[in-house]
Order: structure tokens, then sequence, then C-alpha cells
């Protein structure tokens, strides 16, 4: 008779292993939008989710149907989008139902309600940004698949003095996301990092779990850290692309209205000068706010060169597959850069500037980028590409679909008027008569707009109100439009403000509470400072009147 101690031993350890989470898979198996049935939480934490997404169930059409019957004196359309907007941003916020499909139940209800017909709410939906989406988290998902993400992320964490600080790190990511984003996409540039940010929290996480700093079954996707890091990606990528005229589209919005209306060009340099300090005191501003609200579980982690050391060796050699992804992450790359490239050292009225944006359309590059995934082969004879469909089809459809009716609500908002009623009403209740008054209203506003619709559609919703706005009232529209353009930029609290948001909330990562607690204290810091410094560095620049 065999002895039963080692069995009941190693039946214990077989209990352990089963209740210890694979941190890998939960970061990088692509898990969003979960149920409270798929999370780990404690007890407080349960009734509180419990408590929030079953009011949800009742204040989303309670809201809707009493902001509907109350006289508003708004035309029919802009009225019922305005409920409707009210009750998806409640569904939004609650999170009864996954906030895809809250964005989809507002969609259909603006067709059933006779808003507009279905064919015209759900054309902003052939956006080129969708494409961008798609193509961007398909080369993401091969980065994942075939392990860059995780090779760059111990490359990132293996350098003097960075990987040792939790803090550092995510500094370090906020830095490089400012940087890229001045000249690609913000949506793209974060599609970028974020595989090799979750491959980082992935380390950080197994670190944690092996030295006992949170419990065998913890869940990696409500670490503090991870909140921070790829909030910090997101948030970074907005700052950053303030940075030049091409970092956004709000700013080629912005600064082409501002030119029609004033008669004046802002130059490519006059720009940066412009935006530089706004840039370096939002990211100073960032940094605190971000480590205030989501305080990481720990400060350093030990052990880090070892571990580091051991995992590379253990990835060895860079496989055919890698090469595959990053030859075409890099070519999608390029694409992307080069009309900035272009418009930065021939300006953006060049001819060879205006035929490459026409043609190199980041959503465009973004699918023929990774469509190189599916040509390129790591076996021949098996006809084995980089890439299988049934690999790429586990991409994030939920953030894309959530995106996409962002930029419904963002087409409705302008195509009803009712966004120019919005501004039209505050200007005529506040009756703001100053540049200072003016310019905080319109960055309230630009605000207040991104938070719900894209920011595209925020700078060509606001900056036309504020023009005329300020001729009325016979002030210079430069500052007040220039702010405005900058703030269209802003919108921290929603997943749907900002293509970037949509992208970290996909991770499951970030919870919604606290996206819009960090988000609207940043929204409010970077109103202030907006105000503060665009029309001093206006004036030292000397544009304007």
């Amino acid at each position: 008779m065999s002895d039963p101690e080692p069995r009941a031993g190693g039946g214990l350890q077989s209990t352990i292993d089963q209740t210890k989470t694979d941190v890998r898979a939960a970061l990088l198996g692509g898990k969003t939008f979960r149920s409270l049935s798929e999370q780990k939480l404690s007890p407080r934490e349960e009734k509180f989710e419990r408590a929030r997404q079953t009011s949800g169930f009742i204040l989303a059409p309670l809201v809707a149907i009493v902001f509907a019957l109350l006289p508003m004196g708004l035309e029919r359309q802009q009225h019922l989008l305005a409920a409707i907007l009210l009750g998806v941003i409640v569904l939004w916020i609650t999170e009864p139902v996954p906030i895809p499909i809250g964005g989809l139940i507002g969609v259909g209800a603006v067709v059933v309600l006779g808003v507009v017909p279905a064919a015209d709410a759900v054309a902003p939906f052939g956006s080129s940004t969708i494409f961008t989406f798609i193509g961007a988290f398909i080369l993401a998902q091969a980065m994942l698949r075939h392990g860059i993400a995780q090779r760059v992320a111990l490359a990132v964490l293996s350098m003097p003095g960075v990987g040792s600080s939790v803090y550092r790190v995510i500094i370090a990511f906020g830095l490089i996301t400012c940087g890229l984003s001045a000249f690609v996409s913000n949506t793209a540039t974060v599609a970028m990092l974020m595989p090799t940010a979750l491959g980082i929290l992935a380390v950080i996480g197994e670190l944690m779990q092996e030295r006992g700093t949170v419990k065998p079954d913890f869940d990696p996707l409500r670490l503090r850290v991870g909140a921070a890091l790829l909030l910090m990606l997101a948030y970074g990528a907005s700052v950053g692309g303030l940075l030049t005229p091409v970092g956004s589209p709000p700013n080629l919005i912005g600064r082409g209205l501002i030119e029609e209306a004033t008669g004046e060009r802002i130059s490519f340099g006059q720009w940066m000068v412009i935006a530089l300090p706004v840039c370096a005191a939002m990211f100073v501003v960032l940094a605190i706010v971000m480590f205030l609200l989501n305080k990481p579980e720990l400060r350093h982690v030990e052990g880090v060169a070892e571990f580091v050391r051991k995992e590379r060796e253990d990835l060895g050699p860079i496989s055919r597959a890698e090469k595959n992804t990053l030859f075409a992450f890099g070519i999608t790359v390029l694409l992307w850069l080069l009309p900035a490239f272009a418009a930065l050292f021939t300006g953006t009225d060049s001819a060879l500037y205006t035929f490459l944006d026409s043609r190199l359309d980041e959503g465009i590059v973004a699918v023929l980028g990774a469509s190189l995934l599916f040509i390129l082969p790591i076996d021949w004879k098996a006809r084995k590409p980089t890439l299988t469909w049934s690999e790429a089809a586990k991409i994030d459809w939920g953030t894309i679909v959530l995106f996409g009716c962002g930029i419904i609500f963002g087409s409705l908002l302008d195509d009803t008027g009712l966004a120019e009623t919005i501004g039209n009403g505050f200007a005529d209740t506040l009756g703001f008569t100053s540049v200072i008054m003016i310019t905080s209203l319109s960055v309230v506003l630009a605000i207040m707009i991104s938070e719900t619709t894209s920011n595209t559609a925020s700078a060509a919703v606001v900056v036309p109100i504020v023009i005329p706005l300020c001729q009325a009232a016979g002030i210079d529209p430069f500052v007040p439009a220039l702010a405005a353009t900058f703030a269209a930029s802003f919108g921290f609290m929603l997943p749907v403000s900002t293509p970037q948001n949509a992208i970290v909330y996909g991770t499951g990562a970030v919870p919604i509470t606290r996206m819009i607690r960090t988000g609207i204290v940043f929204d409010i810091a970077g109103a202030i400072l907006i105000v503060a410094l665009v029309p001093v560095m206006i004036a030292v620049v000397g544009v304007g009147r």
C-alpha cells in the first residue's frame, strides 16, 4: 500500500496550482468588458459593482424619458438626440450591459425614434478611423501572438535604472508616447505601444505573484499599477498630439478655421513653440494626477534583473514570425510617418505633403500593413502565414464597435445642430464679453463635447461656434479658437471620448470608474493650463492681434 501523505500533499499542491492566476493569459488573452461573474472582486467591491450596474437598468431609461418630456424649447430632433445621449452616457457609466452594447442601444434608439434614417445614422461607422482600429489591432495581435511585446517589454525593463522602479517605467512610457504621438496619430501610437505595456504589466504581475505581494488567485486586471500604466499611455498620447499641427486631426481642423477667419497663417514652428510649454506642463500634471489617484501597489520590484535575464534567455533568438511581424509593423509606421516628415521639412502647403497626405490615409495604411501578415510566410512549404485569420479574428471587436458608436453620435450632434445650440445657449446665458471669459467657455465646451464624441467632431463643432461669437463681441478669435482646438483633444473620462481611451479600456485593465475619476481631474487641470498658457504663448510668438 502506498503512503497517502504524498498524495494528500500533491492534491493540496494541485489545488493551489488550480487557483493560481495565469497572469499572462489574463492580461494578454484579449478578455474585455467582463461581467461580474467573470471578475475576481472583494465582497465590498462586488457589492458596489452590483449596485452600480443594477442602477443603470433603472436610471438610463428614466433619465432619457424624463429629459425627453421636459419643455426644453429644442427642435424635436435635437431634443430626442439629447435625451438618448444622456441615457447612453448613464449606460456607459453604470455598465448594466457591456459598453459597446450601450452604444448600439443608443444608435438603435436614434433610428427607432425617428431622429434620423438608419442609413444616415450608421454611415459614419465607415470612417477611416475604424479601419485604423482594425489594422492596428491585427498588428498588435501579431505582436502578442509571436512574443514581440514580451521581448520589447523585457528590453525596456533591462535598461539601467528603469526596470527596478515602477514609477520610472510608467513615466518612461508616457514620454515615449508623447514623443511619438506628436507625429504619428494618437490612435496608432497607443495601438503600437499597448502590447508592450501589457507585456510589462504581465512581468510586474508575475513578479508580484511570485513574491507573495498579492494572493495566488488575484485578478491582474484589477491592479492599480495596470490602470496607471495604461492610462498614462492613453492620456500621454493626447498630450503629445498637441505638439504639432499634424499630431491630431483637431489641430489641422482648428488651424484651418482660424487661418480662414483671421487671414493669419500659423506656421509649423509657431505652432510647436506655442504648444511645447503647454504639453510640458500638462505632462507634469498628468504624472502627478496619475500617481495620486492610481498609486501603484509597489514602488520598487526587487530581483527584476535576474528575472529579466532568465526570461530573455528563454525567449531565444528572434524567430521568422517575429521578423515578419516587425517588417509589417515597420512598413506601417513608415507610411504613417511620411506625411508628417513631409510637413516638417516642406510645410503643410507643399505639393509633396498634399500628395502623401491624400494617398496615405492612416486607416488604409493600417489595413495594408496588417495584410502583410497574411502574405509573409513563416513556413512556405506548409503555406503558413505569419498570422492566420482565426488568430486575427480574436482582436477586440467590442472596442471597435464602441468607438464607431462615438463617431456616430459626434456626427449626429453636428448634423442635427444640437452642438451649435448648446454653444449658443452657453453664450447667450452667460453673456461673456472678455477674451478670458470666452476662452474659458470655449475650452469647457470643447472638453464637454469631446467627452461623448470624437475629438475631431468636437473641434469641427466648437471652433465654428467660437469664431463668430468672438467677432460679434468685437474680440480677436485667435486665442479662444486655438484654446478650443487644444481642448478638443481632451476628453479623458469615458472610453468613447478618444480612440486611445477606447483601446486601453478594451484591455479590461482599466475599470470605468477609475477612468472617470482620473479623467475628470485631468480634464479640470488641463482646462486651467490651456486657459492660463495659450494666451501667454500666443503673445510671446507674436501671432494674432
